[in-house]
């Protein structure tokens, strides 16, 4: 009999390869392939987990929020107008305001509520790669969306402690850390700049021009991980520490075209596809037949998706009533964040069973109906 070990990479190998197949052969956007590809084998007894299948799964989701901080251009966003930002507070106020209401009306449970506002950016590098990051709708809808996510992680870090500590004063310590990591991450920002503006020789050394060793894929890949190191120390989101590293390289190195490309080709022909298959394995199809299952997570779906479309309505004099659109369908896929949620709840109790196979299977589906969605907007506008 062949060890599972070996099947599960042969079965991993061959789902990486062959997914961008089976997306074109059914019309549907590669990521959310991957999830149903990983569901189907994890249930054919193909995929099981372990705890390398796990780790390098992590790596992944994390290396897609390193791509989606790389996407970031922060002279843009300093440069937007006084409009744009306001609008982008105003739609994630009206969002969150939105989402709870509904989620109190349809009596949802508490911790699935507190999920329903979240933002997340990691699929938007994969749109990103897809349409184009020249579009005005996926620039718009990353400024949006780098104020969301920083939100929802800080919300998702004291919501953790506050779950695991209660409120008392480890609670103020992991606050504290939080707002010592970003104001230090702040200062060196400064501090960076200036040294750059006036020994600009000095990004030369750290990127040589014409370099044959790869130095400014070392460098990328040290700060990604020295920064997820800094957060672990923490104890803070080590999404944080991903993010922020991505967005380093781009605020300091954008210039480098070829060093995003090269980043983006390791991430989208490897770690990101791994990490959309182990989600799609972490799903028991079994739970399908669950009673309320199914029709719970169409409800905390369709009330996302309806929250972010409404609020989109004052995107409307910025881009336009279909970008507006694909803008808030961008944004109503905060997958990672959701799982987080949903295992925190379960873990301690706040959510049963069926919530949290809801809640997972909701976070599918915004994938599947977003993305394909997305397709049939995109082609139109053409």
């Amino acid at each position: 009999m062949m060890d599972s070990n070996i099947t599960l990479i042969l079965t991993l190998s061959l789902l990486i390869w062959g997914s961008p197949f089976v997306a074109k052969l059914l019309r549907m956007p590669i990521p959310p392939v991957e999830i149903i590809l990983g569901s189907i084998f994890a249930y054919l007894g193909f995929i099981n987990h372990n705890e390398h299948f796990n780790l390098i799964s992590q790596v992944g989701f994390l290396y897609l929020l390193f791509l989606a901080g790389m996407e970031v251009n922060l002279k843009q966003l300093a440069k937007s107008s006084k409009e744009i930002i306001h609008k982008s507070i105003l739609f994630l106020t009206l969002m969150s305001m939105f989402s709870i209401s509904l989620g109190l009306i349809f009596g949802l449970n508490v911790i699935v509520i507190i999920s329903m506002p979240l933002i997340s950016i990691g699929l938007l590098a994969t749109l990103s790669k897809t349409y184009g990051k020249e579009k005005p709708w996926i620039q718009l809808a990353f400024t949006i969306g780098i104020i969301g996510e920083v939100g929802s992680i800080i919300a998702l870090t004291i919501f953790n402690a506050a779950i695991t500590t209660g409120f008392s004063l480890a609670l103020l310590w992991k606050i504290g850390y939080l707002l010592f990591f970003i104001v230090s991450i702040y200062g060196i920002y400064r501090f960076l700049r200036i040294l750059f503006w006036w020994f600009p020789e000095f990004k030369n050394i750290l990127i040589p021009k014409d370099d044959t060793s790869d130095q400014d894929v070392r460098l990328s890949m040290a700060l990604f991980f020295i920064l997820i190191v800094v957060v672990l120390s923490l104890e803070l989101k080590l999404a944080l520490g991903a993010f922020i590293a991505g967005v380093a390289i781009s605020a300091f190195f954008h210039h480098e075209k070829k060093l995003e490309e090269k980043m983006s080709s390791i991430g989208f022909g490897f770690l990101v596809p791994l990490f959309f298959i182990h989600v799609g394995s972490s799903f028991d199809i079994n739970a399908l037949a669950l009673e309320g299952v199914i029709s719970g997570a169409i409800l905390i779906t369709s009330l996302m998706i309806i929250s972010r479309i409404l609020a989109a309505i004052v995107l409307k004099n910025i881009s336009g009533s279909k970008d507006a659109i694909l803008i808030a369908l961008s944004l109503s896929m905060p997958l990672t964040l959701l799982v987080a949620v949903a295992t925190i709840g379960y873990e301690t109790k706040l959510l049963d069973l069926l919530n949290y196979y809801q809640l997972i299977l909701a976070s599918i589906f915004e994938i599947l109906f977003s993305m394909v969605t997305i397709k049939i907007l995109s082609k139109k506008t053409h």
